[in-house]
């Protein structure tokens, strides 16, 4: 199972993106589906709309839940209380919220992967996938 992050949407929407071409080499080669959070997509619409416009961003996040590849997850009360421990944990990293809730999330679940270019991952203990290539 993998967890698909922001970074890794954003880089494939937008073709200037430093990392543009390596989403697009691994998104087809993604196992489907893959999961990704309302969290995600949240961040996701507010970052694309700043970015490329908020039409495009509407479209590309009802992208994201009309694709049967894609599964939107939504968190818990108890996901976002544990989001508030893993940032007391890592504050001195500075991770986000979102990504939290995401660490807090993919422990739920066991999911042990993510699709992202975002260090917080590795540094919360979960693998990512090689991107250097």
């Amino acid at each position: 199972m993998i967890f698909v992050d922001t970074g890794a949407f954003l880089a494939l929407y937008i073709k200037r993106d430093q990392y543009h071409r390596q989403a697009s080499k691994i998104f087809p080669s993604l196992h489907r589906p893959f999961f990704t959070s309302n969290h995600v997509s949240d961040e996701l619409a507010t970052l694309l709309g700043r970015i490329a416009g908020y039409r495009y961003a509407a479209d590309r996040v009802d992208d994201l839940y009309v694709s049967e590849s894609v599964d939107v997850l939504a968190s818990t009360r108890e996901d976002e209380i544990e989001a508030i421990r893993w940032m007391r944990k890592y504050a001195d990293k500075e991770i986000s919220f979102t990504d939290c809730v995401s660490f807090a999330m993919m422990h739920r679940l066991g999911i042990r992967t993510a699709f992202t270019f975002d260090r917080h991952f590795r540094d919360a203990g979960f693998q990512i996938i090689d991107v250097s290539s």
